[in-house]
């Protein structure tokens, strides 16, 4: 838990230390974030809370917090439920939304139930909060959103969406929901399409998770085997530039966006690649391959997303490749696992 909060304040120094954008609000908005104990949202709390304030910053979720959480208000939070998502809107004078709860890829598909509640009853809730109390609303959409049918190289921002996933439907209709509330009430919805997010912090249960643990299977092992075929190239974002991506698009002047959800990516590349790139940093380090139902998930994603959009429209550009961010994740990684 040291280790995270190190991780965590560190990142968030990168993302700051960048300086490439500047608050557009004449005063700092209050931020209700959901999730917020997740992979991504602990260290955006981590970053907000450094950026408009400790205070104006309120993190929320169904569980506890760990111990390595960043310092400041914490609130429980159901996001299926409406009336507590209400008050602590009202009482905290909300004015964004950061909406990251979301039953992932892999743990969906064993449980469509709670896949289908959270991530379409929980979207439809923060929405009419969005809509009723005037908030700027941010929600992750994701890669799982294409399918089988989309075109896999360079995927546009624009194409072919019948995802093969519960996710993925699920992302399909946060997105397109989204995009209704704005048109028809004039919602400032805002969407990103996450590739993959590499952090040194635990992921949650998702298609790319193997591109977290490969790093630790290296330095407790040095071998990993890993549930992808070796070939299985996928879009993928080191967190810092996950968390710069956010922050920016969050910043962006809505006169300059022409749409309301983005592709974002960094890099792309297959287990192999990685595996190649770590060895430089273990010699010796081996790699076996034993795919398993997410095989079948990755299939059906894109190899790389064109995000040309978000680069025109806000000024998106990412910091880290593979090498620098395999670099940066043993930087992390060394001192703290045993």
């Amino acid at each position: 838990s040291e280790m995270l909060a190190r991780i965590t304040a560190s990142s968030a120094r990168r993302v700051l230390d960048s300086k490439r954008w500047i608050s557009t609000t004449t005063s700092s908005p209050k931020i209700l974030v959901t999730g917020a104990c997740g992979q991504v949202g602990t260290e955006l709390v981590a970053v907000m809370r450094k950026k408009y304030g400790v205070e104006n910053v309120i993190a929320s979720d169904i569980i506890r917090k760990p111990a390595s959480f960043p310092e400041g208000p914490f609130r429980y939070a159901n996001v299926l439920e409406y009336p507590t998502m209400e008050k602590l809107v009202v009482e905290n004078q909300i004015t964004w939304l950061i909406h990251l709860t979301g039953i992932l890829s892999a743990t969906g598909e064993k449980n469509l139930q709670l896949a289908f509640d959270v991530n379409v009853n929980g979207a439809k809730n923060a929405l009419d909060l969005a809509r009723n109390h005037n908030l700027r609303i941010f929600a992750p959409s994701s890669i799982a959103a294409f399918g089988p049918s989309t075109p896999r190289d360079f995927t546009p921002n624009d194409t072919i969406m019948r995802p093969s996933t519960i996710y993925g439907v699920t992302k399909v209709f946060l997105e397109l929901l989204g995009e209704y509330y704005h048109t028809k009430f004039g919602v400032d919805f805002r969407s990103l399409r996450y590739p993959g997010i590499i952090s040194p912090g635990l992921p949650g249960g998702g298609t790319t998770d193997y591109a977290i643990h490969i790093f630790y299977a290296a330095l407790k092992e040095g071998k990993y085997n890993c549930f992808l075929r070796e070939d299985s190239a996928l879009p993928m974002m080191y967190m810092p530039d996950c968390l710069k991506s956010t922050l920016d698009f969050l910043e962006a002047d809505n006169s300059r966006l022409t749409h309301r959800t983005y592709n974002v990516t960094a890099a792309s590349f297959t287990p192999k690649e990685i595996a190649d790139e770590i060895k430089k940093h273990v010699p010796g380090f081996s790699i076996t391959y034993e795919p398993d139902f997410r095989q079948a998930i990755a299939d059906s994603w894109p190899k790389q997303l064109d995000d040309t959009l978000a680069r025109k429209d806000w000024d998106w550009s990412p910091d880290y490749d593979l090498a620098r961010m395999t670099q940066d994740m043993f930087d992390h990684l060394r001192p703290v696992v045993k």
